[in-house]
């Protein structure tokens, strides 16, 4: 058998190369499919059926063209009460807001979330007040809200986000206090102790009066 010319069989060799690597490189639509699957099914978490029990405000959400501003601009998580997508900073833009870091493990924050339902309650429209759901797990921060009978409006914060961003410690609860431009006024690394204790840092940080 005739042998191909030494110029042929580099030719052929490198064809052979260029051909493995872009099969190496090439995307696999199947598996990133896949993934997208499992992303979105680990995002949900919990069965509309526990949200639906769990009766939870909705989330706010941005006026049109509301841009939010402050350390938590671009940062999206999950609403709790519908598994959809908030833009944090927009959604708050404009008015006072409490943000409750909290999670179900969490004792002390346990008994802090019923004082922030009557606080909400008390303040009515004047501050924005938001638990946030520092864990991923949806189901049972969903769970724990229905025992606690809290229909507080809350976000999913898996990779505890808002801590970060604001500069607060590895601890729970905590409670940042934002004015209505995304600024922080306060970090407060404690539980509250009653409603009037909220109403007194709410008041002296954001001179919101509750």
């Amino acid at each position: 058998m005739r042998q191909l010319p030494v110029a042929w069989r580099w030719a052929l060799a490198g064809l052979i190369a260029v051909i493995a690597l872009a099969a190496a490189l090439w995307p696999r639509g199947r598996d990133t499919a896949a993934d997208n699957r499992q992303e979105a099914h680990a995002s949900a978490g919990v069965s509309e059926q526990q949200r639906a029990a769990a009766d939870l405000a909705a989330c706010p959400r941005p006026s049109a063209g509301t841009a939010g501003s402050g350390p938590l601009a671009g940062l999206t998580v999950e609403c709790l009460a519908d598994g959809g997508s908030v833009d944090l900073a927009a959604a708050l833009a404009g008015k006072p807001a409490l943000l409750n870091l909290w999670a179900y493990w969490c004792g002390p924050c346990a008994q802090e979330l019923p004082y922030l339902q009557q606080f909400a309650q008390r303040a009515g429209n004047a501050i924005t007040v938001l638990t946030v759901h520092s864990d991923p797990d949806t189901a049972k921060a969903i769970s724990r809200l229905t025992g606690l009978n809290v229909k507080l409006p809350g976000v999913l914060d898996a990779a505890a986000r808002v801590r970060s961003a604001v500069g607060a410690p590895a601890v729970l609860p905590i409670s940042v206090l934002l004015r209505a431009d995304g600024s922080v006024a306060r970090v407060e690394v404690r539980a509250f102790t009653g409603v009037d204790d909220i109403a007194n840092a709410v008041d002296r940080e954001l001179g919101v009066a509750a």
